[in-house]
């Protein structure tokens, strides 16, 4: 599992909700870790780590993955692929969507952090309660 890291009153410009998340475009997904929280791990050290219920639609059907003690494995059918597109809808929500035609969205918690991406240069972007988006470090300037 890997520790979200809490930042203090220093963030980084928010980016604005809408906005791609260019760091994970063009990234394959190498491992994909369940529990109390899913981590999709990335090439070049980027990670998402999903603490609310997403949505996978792929080529099999549509799939319910909520971190817990139990987490559905239906999100490891997508290891190997590659991320075509990605980005924090204007409510929030994470969206992914995969070369092979998968697509991910991880819905927005009303009282706690939803999901976070990291960078391998510190950068992280965090969902927090009700959809609002924070950046801490790698130098994004408050571009992601």
């Amino acid at each position: 599992m890997v520790p979200l890291m809490v930042a203090g009153r220093d963030a980084a410009p928010r980016p604005e909700p809408g906005r791609p998340l260019d760091l994970l475009v063009g990234q394959q997904l190498e491992y994909v870790w369940l529990g109390h929280a899913v981590v999709l791990g990335f090439t070049g050290g980027r990670q998402v780590l999903i603490e609310a219920v997403a949505h996978l639609d792929g080529p099999t059907g549509r799939y319910d993955v909520e971190p817990g003690d139990n987490p559905s494995d239906a999100i490891a059918t997508l290891l190997g692929d590659v991320v075509e597109s990605a980005g924090a809808r204007d409510t929030g929500e994470l969206e992914i969507g995969f070369r092979g035609g998968a697509a991910l969205l991880v819905d927005v918690d009303d009282d706690a952090e939803s999901w976070a991406v990291t960078g391998a240069d510190g950068l992280l972007i965090v969902c927090l309660a009700r959809g609002e988006l924070a950046v801490w470090g790698g130098g994004s300037g408050g571009r992601v």
